[in-house]
């Protein structure tokens, strides 16, 4: 394998520091780190890992690490990776291939040497790793026991491949797992957008027009904290379902041409492409905040917007505005690119702690059972997400019921 490629390996105490303290939050893989290192789950076993590589994700590859895992650790975005968690990592001995801000080719440069460690379980966040062992490294596909997805937008690309009858290993699509769109996609996109928000512009969002495009799990997470916030929440949809959702949950519901013109701050979570457009920009207010929620940069035309545009600059730090020919100005969080990540810190460790447990156990999950699984994208098994929800319960300390016996029988004879 290459040697390590990381930025300054002189930023390994901070990192430290960093995956120190979001590990004093995340009791959930403390109790699991204790299993992991009596038991070696995973001795011998090779893991290709590819998160926005910050201090929560730091914390998983050192849990497999210490269920005795040969692990290579990537980014699956350069601007979400942290210079200091990759020195950390670097020093405690792990592959480790990524800085913060690579360019497309540095890009794939890094996450082809974590493939050199010949996986045979990946760990996804997008979906590269697994395109890129289907169209590029094919020579290693016989080796991949499986994947475990962590995003919508990757278990969308795999669903694709399955459909297309092109999906060569199983794929556990650890995102459509309940304690992961219940809490991660909900309430940690949810809060670390709006924290991207407030700490990107330093406005208020109390009395602001705000709209959301899409109401899956994300968008209901981002409605609910805007709300929350005090802001004035409208809702795009192209679902009938989730539209009339969003309307029962008291949001108001209109398409993008109605709501362009009056919004002042719009967060997309579509996973689609092209959903705010050169139309929209034509309509919206001077001053306008965009925000995309989803993974890739796509959601907003950005192609559309420079061409529009007369003027481009960084306005503050992460905020970049586009002036255009009538003088007004629109602002893009992140310059488009996933805002919690670009603009902040992602998700809550508490949060991540219940994904990261998810992922973990489905990784052992396909250790223990890859050779009975059909190669397609599978859900994530029950008793892992209802042993997550208990671990978290007893992190809490919280206690709950249990049926007698005479209850079961009961609700067995109907």
């Amino acid at each position: 394998m290459k040697d390590n490629m990381i930025k300054n390996s002189a930023l390994a105490e901070e990192g430290l520091r960093k995956i120190n303290w979001v590990r004093k939050n995340m009791p959930i893989l403390r109790l699991m780190e204790k299993d992991f290192e009596e038991n070696q789950y995973f001795k011998g076993v090779r893991i290709a890992l590819s998160i926005h590589l910050e201090a929560k994700t730091a914390v998983l590859a050192l849990l497999f690490a210490a269920g005795g895992a040969e692990i290579s650790v990537t980014g699956s975005n350069p601007l979400s990776t942290k210079d200091d968690v990759v020195a950390a990592l670097d020093k405690a001995g792990l592959h480790v291939y990524a800085w913060h801000g690579a360019s497309k080719e540095e890009y794939h440069a890094h996450i082809n040497a974590a493939m050199d460690i010949k996986p045979q379980i990946v760990i996804d966040d997008g979906g590269d790793l697994v395109e890129l062992l289907h169209e590029e490294r094919k020579e290693l596909v016989s080796g991949v026991f499986g994947a475990c997805e962590e995003t919508t937008t990757g278990v969308l690309r795999n669903k694709a491949r399955e459909k297309a009858g092109k999906l060569s290993f199983p794929v556990v699509a650890v995102n459509d797992a309940w304690c992961k769109y219940l809490f991660d996609n909900r309430y940690g996109t949810g809060q670390s957008t709006l924290d991207a928000v407030m700490r990107t512009t330093n406005l208020v969002i109390s009395g602001k027009s705000a709209v959301v495009l899409g109401y899956g799990w994300v968008g209901k997470g981002v409605a609910a904290r805007l709300k929350g916030m005090g802001a004035r929440v409208t809702v795009t949809e192209i679902d009938p379902v989730k539209a009339l959702e969003a309307v029962m949950d008291g949001f108001e519901v209109k398409s993008m041409d109605e709501v362009s013109p009056y919004g002042e701050i719009f967060i997309t979570a579509t996973g689609n492409t092209g959903v705010i457009t050169g139309e929209h920009f034509e309509k919206m207010k001077d001053g306008v905040i965009l925000g995309n929620a989803g993974h890739f940069p796509v959601e907003i035309d950005l192609s559309a917007l420079n061409r529009l545009a007369v003027h481009r600059e960084e306005v503050r730090e992460n905020l970049f505005g586009y002036m255009l020919p009538d003088g007004r100005w629109i602002n893009v969080l992140g310059d488009g690119n996933i805002v919690n990540i670009a603009c902040a810190d992602g998700h809550p460790a508490e949060i991540m702690d219940m994904s990261f447990a998810l992922q973990a156990l489905s990784a052992k999950y396909l250790l223990e059972n890859h050779q009975d699984l059909e190669n397609r994208v599978r859900k994530v098994p029950d008793k892992i997400d209802v042993r997550v929800a208990e671990l978290k319960l007893q992190s809490l300390g919280i206690t709950i019921d249990s049926l007698r016996d005479d209850q079961k029988e009961y609700l067995e004879g109907f």
